[in-house]
Parts: structure tokens; sequence; C-alpha cells
């Protein structure tokens, strides 16, 4: 007889056992780091939003006041409006510089052309840069002396020097500009991947059918791209609105509030003006706007998953 006696393993009870098996467990200390992380300071915000606090003092009531005066000035909506231009022509050059790099670069490699990894990295480099140094790059284009880089070729050419960061009309533009340079890699990412993912057998029957090549890009290309399009539209536009650090560092929301985004207010309020309720209640509005399009974000994903 074998001296060795086997030994049972202790029963777990059959509820144990299912959250054993679940994904619970592993889920469950990323859930306590979102939590700490994440949903604790949303909640703060919220209703710290509520209260008159200022970074000066630690005493504060709670108070509808911070909304009224938000919503009661007439910067507030000076800034939705600034917010609103910078946000739409960003993404719209975003989405069309993003489409036009990634078919050429598409057409490139069915071409067998050198230097399409070549380009294709020199675009993803301005995604990798930090905001803060894209910000200041650009700064120093700015320049409005001979210095300069713009005004330096401006002034080669006899014009008169730009003021690129003085002028309130221009340094919005000039802002979006930087913008549209920096997240135009990240469009041309997804748009890329999605131009590998087409059909080839569909681009020849249509090419066959005697479709030139515009027909073939805006009748058969661009329908099917169309859902990753539209995805992408809307996580640049997400992306765009909480442009942050870029601003800063370019022009500071100057000149006045010409092109401080919301963002951007946020920081002013809390930091510079240390009024944390109404700082509260306008990162409220930008939470409320970002929100509302997560939403629509995954209300699209749903539907292309059901189809």
């Amino acid at each position: 007889m074998s001296n060795f006696q086997s030994v049972k393993s202790p029963k777990i009870k059959p509820g144990k056992r299912a959250f054993v098996n679940s994904p619970f467990p592993w889920l469950l200390p990323l859930g306590l780091i979102l939590t700490f992380v994440f949903v604790y300071p949303i909640f703060e915000i919220i209703r710290l939003s509520f209260t008159d606090a200022s970074l000066l003092g630690s005493d504060y009531s709670y108070t509808t006041e911070s909304y009224g005066r938000l919503f009661g000035q007439s910067e507030f909506f000076s800034m939705l409006l600034i917010t609103a231009i910078f946000v739409s022509f960003s993404v719209v050059f975003q989405l069309f510089f993003g489409f036009i790099i990634a078919f050429l670069i598409d057409q490139g490699q069915k071409l067998d052309l050198k230097g399409t990894v070549i380009v294709r990295t020199s675009v993803l480099t301005a995604w990798a840069i930090p905001g803060v140094i894209i910000g200041i790059i650009w700064r120093v284009m700015y320049t409005e002396t001979e210095v300069g880089i713009f005004n330096s070729l401006v002034g080669m050419m006899g014009m008169d020097l730009i003021p690129f960061l003085s002028d309130p009309t221009i340094a919005l533009i000039s802002v979006i500009v930087a913008n549209v340079w920096r997240g135009t890699a990240f469009s041309m990412i997804l748009i890329y991947a999605a131009i590998q993912t087409l059909p080839n057998d569909v681009m020849e029957a249509a090419k066959i059918d005697g479709a030139n090549g515009l027909q073939r890009l805006f009748k058969v290309m661009l329908p099917m791209l169309a859902p990753i399009i539209l995805v992408t539209l809307i996580i640049i536009s997400i992306d765009t609105f909480n442009t942050f650090d870029m601003v800063m560092a370019l022009t500071g929301g100057g000149p006045g509030q010409s092109t401080e985004v919301i963002a951007l207010s946020i920081y002013t309020t809390i930091f510079r003006e240390f009024n944390l309720g109404q700082g509260a209640a306008t990162s409220v509005v930008l939470l409320s706007i970002n929100v509302i399009m997560t939403l629509v974000y995954l209300k699209i994903l749903g539907r292309q998953g059901e189809k």
C-alpha cells in the first residue's frame, strides 16, 4: 500500500467559485485606481462648482453663484465662440490633410515609390512631440521680428512684417495652423489604417466598369471609409476641445482673450484668479461637452458593431 494519501482540495462554494472564475478579481484593482484618480476628482469638481471656494482660503459656502457669474459674463460666450472656431477649423483641416497624406502614402506604396516610410515617419513626429514643445517651436517661428522664420521669409519678399501673435484675428489663425500641424498625424494614422483594409476587388471592379480616378475616390473609397472617418472626426473633436498645453505655450490666451479656449480659461480662473468655484463650474461645462461627444462616439461604435 502506498504511503501517500490523496489530498483533497478544499471545497469552494458555487457562488464563490463563480466570483473567482469571473473577471471581477482582475478588474477590481483597476476599478479602485480609476475611482481614486478619475471618479472621485470628477465628483469633487462637480461639488466645488456649487461653491464660492477660493485658493486663497479654506472657507466656502454652497451656492449657485459660480454658474450665475459664469453664464452672466459676455466673456464666457466669447470664449465659447473662440473655442468653437478653433475646434471647427482645426478638426476640418486635420481630417482633410490627414486623408490627403494617407491617400498619397498609400498610392506611393502601390507605385513602389521610395520615401513613403520617411514621409509617414515625418508626419508621426508631430504627433509624438509634447504640446508645450510644439507651442514653443511655433512661437519661435511666429516671432514678430526679422529673426522669426516666417517674418524673415516675408521680409525677403519685401513685405511688411506680419503680427502673428499680437493681432487678435491673426493670432487665432496662427494657433489653428499650429494645432492642425500637430493633429493631422493622428487622423492620418487612422485613415491610413482604414485604407489598408479596403478590398482591392471592389476598387478593381469599379475601374473595370469605367470609373475614373475621381469617381472611384468619391463614389467607392469615401463611402467605404465613411465609418472610420466619422469616428476619427469625433475623437479629434474631443481631443481638440481639451487642448491646453500648446495654446498656453504659444499665446497664453492672448492678445487679450482672443485665443483663450475653454481648457485655458479653466487654468486662468483657478490658478491666476484663484477662483476655484467658478473654475470648477467652467470645468463642468467642458466635462459636459466631452460626455456628450463621448456618448455620440459610443453610439456610433454600437451601430458599427451591429452592422
